[in-house]
């Protein structure tokens, strides 16, 4: 089954867009591939607009997520792994939703896989 969040993350922000809201992310900045400015990382974690005017060509993805933006006359593409994610939420409000870091798919142990049944019908002559 895929991963609820991306979808969550999705939602939310349109959500937030709708409403005339800035939509903001806060991220694990020490998640391994999370690429972000590192010079506004507070305690290891850092939240960016996601304002459409503030960004372009946001993809949100069911594994990543990543726009492009500028910071301090910078552009950098930002480019952040959905198990990063901590949450999203409406910047004049706080409404929206923060995510259980033990309840995403890399943390959680895999499923065994069933094991077959064998039929308890035999031929019989």
């Amino acid at each position: 089954m895929k991963d609820l969040k991306p979808y969550l993350i999705k939602a939310i922000n349109e959500w937030v867009n709708d409403n005339a809201l800035t939509p903001y992310l806060m991220v694990d900045a020490e998640v391994p591939n999370t690429i972000v400015p590192t010079d506004f990382i507070a305690e290891g974690k850092i939240i960016l607009n996601l304002r459409p005017s503030a960004i372009n060509n946001l993809t949100i993805g069911n594994d990543n997520l990543s726009f492009d933006a500028s910071f301090n006359g910078q552009s950098m593409t930002v480019f952040v792994p959905i198990n990063a994610v901590i949450g999203i939420y409406a910047k004049e409000n706080g409404k929206g939703m923060f995510f259980d870091p033990s309840e995403d798919n890399d943390n959680k142990p895999q499923e065994p896989e069933p094991a077959k049944k064998t039929s308890p019908l035999r031929i019989v002559k």
